[in-house]
């Protein structure tokens, strides 16, 4: 799913409504606000290339660098 910007906007004005009791209240919500928002992002990786199978059973790795949407 992509990120979503104004759910993100109104989570963190209803947490500033609540009036949390103090600081350490108002951080905790705001890092799971954040945190949330950031796990629910799509991460796309297109993995290209090719590779030459070797004579027998082989274990083929690789990486791939993607980007959040």
């Amino acid at each position: 799913m992509a990120l979503n910007k104004s759910a993100l906007e109104n989570d963190l004005k209803s947490m500033f409504a609540s009036r949390p009791k103090d600081d350490a209240e108002a951080a905790k919500k705001m890092a799971n606000i954040i945190y949330n928002f950031v796990v629910s992002a799509t991460v796309t990786t297109t993995v290209t290339g090719t590779c030459a199978t070797p004579a027998g059973a082989g274990t083929i790795a690789g990486t791939g660098t993607g980007s959040l949407s």
